[in-house]
């Protein structure tokens, strides 16, 4: 990758994907809701990070939503749609993944919200990355 722009344009086609993944997962009743809360996470993580590449704001290796967030306040950047309950989501980020200790029923997720949360997350970043054909480029 070149230069910011380049760097934003691939994060936001991997947050597409995730976004996808997130809403396949939705429509099968017996999927974990872990793991459709971990892709509906990393939509949303991958949009900011998006974001934040387009407008050359710097930005660590992390997880943390509520960073992400931090960022972009920072930098004067609109935050998206749904940013003040995002933090619902960083769970699944690192614990879901990690955490042996934690069983599927203690960490749980309301599918439809999850889908609607990446979906409008991703579809903000995409208004500002690709402001020409923000709902055209989704991967699929």
């Amino acid at each position: 990758m070149n230069s910011p722009g380049d760097l934003a344009r691939a994060l936001l086609r991997k947050a597409a994907d995730d976004r996808y993944v997130a809403e396949a997962l939705a429509k099968d009743a017996n999927a974990p809701g872990w793991i459709l809360g971990f892709h509906a996470e990393q939509a949303v993580e991958k949009a900011l990070k998006a974001v934040l590449a387009h407008h050359g704001v710097e930005f660590p290796r992390t997880h943390n939503l509520a960073m992400l967030l931090e960022l972009l306040r920072r930098a004067a950047l609109p935050l998206p749609p749904d940013g003040e309950d995002l933090a619902r989501l960083i769970p699944f980020g690192v614990l879901a993944r990690y955490e042996d200790t934690l069983g599927d029923s203690e960490l749980t997720i309301e599918p439809a919200w999850a889908i609607d949360v990446a979906a409008r997350t991703v579809g903000w970043a995409q208004s500002v990355v690709q402001p020409d054909d923000a709902g055209s480029e989704d991967g699929h």
